[in-house]
């Protein structure tokens, strides 16, 4: 069943949502932060990927993107089979304590797909086409703030593993390309 949430304007921008399977909290480890931020450098670099605003969550992650090449749906499906390939090394390695219960829920969640051995990312990425500026601001700010809203900083720009640093002028983990409007912080 069709969720309506398809990428159909190949060359525009969309609000996406990367979940894991079973919202296993996996993005409370660095390196698989690490992972994300070097697919999303390499995309950039390598796959004419344009980031707009992104964060990471402890088991989701949100972004605002498009495609320079029109291919956003490839950019999708390779980030997830690279992160995924590397979440299985970082997983395995000597740094995981949850190795084994990992391990159980990424296998029984892949049993739903033939040849799979572990499935970490859902099928679905809630593609939202940007229609408008109001819009991309409500949906940058959503962005900013979920670990606002997550109890987990009082400021946006506070978490690390945001472009709300990029927005607030500050050092950040990677580039991104600030849509124009007035960034300000509430707190």
């Amino acid at each position: 069943m069709s969720t309506g949430y398809k990428i159909h304007e190949k060359d525009g921008a969309y609000f996406l949502t990367f979940q894991i399977v079973g919202w296993v909290d996996i993005f409370t480890r660095l390196d698989y932060c690490e992972t994300v931020i070097e697919s999303f450098k390499y995309s950039q670099k390598h796959k004419g990927l344009n980031l707009f605003a992104f964060v990471i969550m402890s088991n989701h992650i949100h972004l605002l993107a498009q495609s320079e090449v029109g291919d956003l749906s490839g950019f999708i499906r390779d980030f997830k089979s690279y992160t995924s390939k590397r979440f299985v090394e970082i997983m395995r390695s000597d740094k995981e304590s949850r190795k084994e219960w990992m391990e159980m829920v990424f296998r029984y969640h892949a049993k739903f797909k033939s040849g799979q051995t572990f499935q970490f990312w859902t099928h679905k990425n809630h593609a939202e086409h940007i229609y408008s500026q109001k819009f991309i601001e409500q949906k940058v700010h959503y962005i900013h703030y979920n670990p606002v809203r997550s109890g987990i900083v009082v400021n946006p720009e506070d978490y690390l593993y945001s472009s709300a640093r990029n927005y607030a002028g500050l050092e950040s983990i990677i580039d991104v390309i600030k849509v124009d409007f007035n960034w300000k912080t509430y707190f």
